[in-house]
């Protein structure tokens, strides 16, 4: 088969702010965009549907662009909805191209054939992370250190539940960094902080954590927002000021942390 599921003139999968960037924090916006390829239609989804938290993650984007120029850091970013395939699911899981999305049905996405999955994954989901390992490679090549925040939001109702949290800290087996942005989030006045809630990071059901920062030993924590919080310029702003506030209080304790982790085994254990 040949990949044709994007055009010539469509836009790219992958995009990426402050590419120079030389902070140590890597910022990974899994579903920033809620594109569709001309070649899908609009997947038999209605466009106040596809504009809900089931196309994408609602104010992610901007608070994530604001926050990289804040640091000073590179952001990859993923453009397309994940209503076409979601970037942040191992390929093998039903939630990968969604057939049911909280409780609206995708039409487009039943009854696919091997090759149209496979046309997704190559156009969109493949370019996405073999980006990411890029850059990762890259960094490490020149002796960059990489922080990686994988940044998404979050409905704050949920099959009809409220979500009470206001941010979340998601993580998996490493708490270095997630520790210390719940202890700076806590001292933060009037915050309803998430330890691991609403989400928590899997091996299982999630991908950007632990294929490009757990299995590479990289300090990393996945940050959710709520997004009622971050639809509005306004508190775009005020969300990414907190969280570059935040981060840059924590690089060097941070780096120190990385630092030792690296540091070979005769070095640490000289008296």
């Amino acid at each position: 088969m040949t990949d044709t599921l994007l055009g010539p003139d469509e836009p790219a999968p992958v995009l990426e702010h402050r590419s120079g960037g030389t902070s140590p924090f890597l910022l990974a916006c899994d579903h920033y965009g809620q594109l569709i390829p001309r070649a899908l239609g609009d997947l038999g989804v209605s466009e106040s549907e596809r504009r809900r938290h089931i196309g994408w993650d609602i104010g992610i984007g901007a608070v994530s662009t604001r926050l990289a120029d804040a640091l000073g850091a590179h952001m990859i970013a993923q453009a397309y909805s994940r209503l076409v395939i979601d970037c942040n699911r191992p390929l093998h899981v039903p939630s990968s191209i969604p057939v049911i999305s909280e409780v609206t049905r995708i039409p487009g996405n039943e009854g696919l054939t091997d090759d149209a999955r496979l046309a997704r994954r190559r156009a969109i989901f493949d370019p996405y992370h073999q980006r990411i390992t890029e850059i990762l490679e890259a960094r490490a090549a020149r002796g960059q250190p990489t922080i990686l925040l994988a940044m998404h939001s979050f409905t704050p109702v949920y099959t009809g539940i409220a979500r009470p949290w206001h941010i979340g800290t998601l993580y998996e087996h490493d708490t270095r960094l997630p520790h210390l942005l719940l202890e700076a989030l806590h001292a933060e006045h009037g915050l309803a902080v998430g330890d691991n809630e609403p989400y928590a990071v899997r091996e299982g059901s999630d991908y950007t954590i632990p294929v490009h920062g757990a299995a590479r030993g990289l300090l990393h924590t996945g940050i959710e927002i709520r997004q009622d919080l971050i639809t509005a310029e306004e508190g775009q702003r005020e969300w990414a000021a907190r969280l570059a506030r935040i981060f840059s209080a924590l690089e060097k304790p941070l780096l120190e942390i990385n630092a030792s982790a690296s540091a070979p085994a005769t070095a640490r254990r000289q008296s």
